[in-house]
């Protein structure tokens, strides 16, 4: 007879939950020894619990499928929330499995004994105590069939002690899921007369709305009525590169994002949300939509984005359109001294075709999008969430879903530091990813923050808060120390040679940016990279911006 931790790993397996990330304690224990009677269950072990977490969501955005989490009691769930909450807004499925102590054990309030529930459902749509061994896989299939929704979700399964080891387990089979409807005819038909109307239109796409299938039906919609295609600010998983339709990206900066869509009369959101600015700032808008402007809502997350994109096309006769396709090309080879922009300039010269960039490069990477848009096909995923040290880890699921595709994670070197330990995973399971940590010593970001909350007469003190010069991070010493092979450039030259030899040798690798600030003043130097960060805008839009930027 199993016990409860051995039939939960089986109907986890027959769920198609093969993934486990852990980072398990004393309560988990049966846990992990039920792993030796389920080989099929891959169990990742990670140094830090918000490195376990992030790893699931990675996984779960490429391999299109929930991976499972196994933390340690309500401490373990709290050092993981970040990355569950990057999970939770990019609607990416996650079973996360948090041990607990025994029923019994509860009512002593133990060191550890914690309010796990309470914790979990800032991150967790479906949050459940199990309270019975013969109840227990019931629970898992449930927590499974919430995981992958539609919409994708953190599920959280609080698993007692007790639970796990006593016997009387039986495994349960899969939950069956309904597909999810497609967009009812009278949207579609709503939809379609506002953008045959006339005026400015636009399609915003996210979730499942930025993969092939369904950018090809925008696109053909788009050539059909002239309206835009934006993504969102920071999309969970978003296909692009040379042969798909170029989207543009919703702005992080409220003022450039406003910019962007000014002048709309109709917005369609398919899977995304309506743009709201980040933070709030003195002055300022949080509403971004335009006035005067039509939100129109063609499908939910709950709903198929794909579907309902296609009935829109038919609807609108679009068999005989040429979508407008990216072309292919590459920026050349940088050279000189090594700046943020040539670092974005050397991946788009060298992206292989099928990668996976996990973009967290702060301002570092404002230059990314233009010079990786005429690569070879690839995917980008994106902070979702806005909690920073998610790249590292969010590369190590990827990996483990992608096998035999390129990994490359850009990150800011104050982010990098969230979340580190995800480099010894990726030397233990021998992950081909490149870490690319551009280290301009600040919180460039914050720098940039400061000013547009409208902070009065920052000095010295202020700015020391952002600043991590002194001393210096050694991000080569680290990186070896964990196992990963690492090297640090300083010029275009040194960078370019050490990424073609990463890329072509097998196993986890680091390169060390040393790159100056992008921002040293907002007012000062931002513009010339925000408005090249966009491609090439319309002359109008781009004097718009510059009114609205300048000192």
């Amino acid at each position: 007879m199993a016990n409860g931790a051995q039939a939960m790993l089986r109907t986890l397996l027959d769920a198609g939950v093969d993934t486990c990330f852990t980072n398990p304690g004393t309560s988990e224990m049966h846990f992990v020894a039920a792993l030796d009677t389920a080989p099929q269950m891959r169990a990742v072990l990670t140094l830090f619990e918000g490195v376990a977490t992030g790893a699931a969501d990675g996984y779960a955005r490429m391999a299109g499928k929930p991976a499972a989490t196994l933390l340690h009691l309500g401490c373990g769930l709290g050092n993981g929330l970040a990355n569950l909450h990057n999970a939770r807004r990019g609607k990416v499925p996650v079973v996360n499995i948090v041990g607990d102590h025994a029923i019994h054990h509860a009512p002593y309030d133990a060191q550890l004994q914690s309010d796990i529930e309470t914790a979990a459902r800032n991150v967790s749509t479906w949050v459940r105590t199990s309270r019975s061994t013969a109840a227990l896989c019931q629970d898992v299939v449930e927590a499974v069939a919430a995981a992958k929704g539609p919409p994708g979700q953190v599920a959280t399964l609080i698993l007692p002690a007790d639970v796990s080891w006593g016997d009387g387990g039986v495994p349960r089979p899969p939950l069956e899921a309904a597909p999810p409807p497609r967009a009812d005819d009278a949207t579609v038909a709503a939809i379609a007369a506002a953008l045959q109307a006339g005026g400015r239109s636009a399609l915003l796409l996210g979730g499942r709305a930025l993969r092939e299938p369904a950018l090809m039906a925008a696109a053909r919609i788009a050539a059909t009525t002239g309206a835009r295609l934006f993504a969102e600010v920071f999309p969970t998983r978003f296909e692009r590169g040379a042969g798909l339709p170029p989207v543009e990206r919703i702005a992080y900066l409220a003022e450039m994002a406003s910019v962007q869509l000014a002048g709309l009369q109709n917005l369609v959101l398919v899977d995304a949300r309506a743009p709201v600015s980040f933070f709030a700032y003195p002055g300022k808008k949080s509403w971004l939509v335009p006035q005067g402007c039509t939100v129109h809502e063609l499908a939910s997350p709950t709903q198929d984005a794909v579907g309902s994109l296609e009935a829109l096309s038919q609807r609108l006769g679009t068999e005989g359109a040429t979508p407008v396709l990216q072309g292919s090309r590459r920026p050349g080879r940088p050279r000189g001294k090594l700046t943020a922009e040539k670092v974005c300039k050397a991946v788009g010269h060298l992206l292989p075709p099928d990668a996976i960039v996990v973009d967290e490069a702060q301002t570092s990477g404002t230059m990314l999008p233009l010079f990786t848009a005429g690569a070879p096909r690839h995917d980008v995923l994106a902070l979702t969430g806005g909690a920073i040290g998610q790249a590292l880890p969010a590369a190590v699921g990827a990996a483990i879903a992608c096998p035999d595709r390129p990994v490359l994670a850009l990150v800011g070197d104050g982010s990098a530091m969230y979340t580190f330990q995800a480099l010894w995973t990726l030397a233990r399971e021998r992950l081909n990813v490149v870490a690319i940590v551009f280290n301009n010593r600040s919180y460039g970001i914050l720098n940039v923050e400061l000013e547009r909350v409208g902070a009065e007469k920052a000095g010295p003190r202020a700015k020391a808060q952002l600043d991590l010069a002194s001393p210096g991070l050694d991000f080569v010493q680290l990186a070896q120390g964990l196992g990963v092979p690492a090297v640090r450039a300083s010029t275009a030259e040194d960078f370019t040679a050490a990424l073609e030899r990463a890329l072509a040798t097998p196993g986890p690798h680091l390169i060390e940016a040393v790159v100056p600030s992008v921002f040293s003043g907002l007012k000062l130097r931002v513009l010339p990279y925000l408005l090249r960060s966009l491609g090439s805008l319309p002359p109008p839009v781009a004097r718009a911006l510059k009114r609205k930027l300048a000192p």
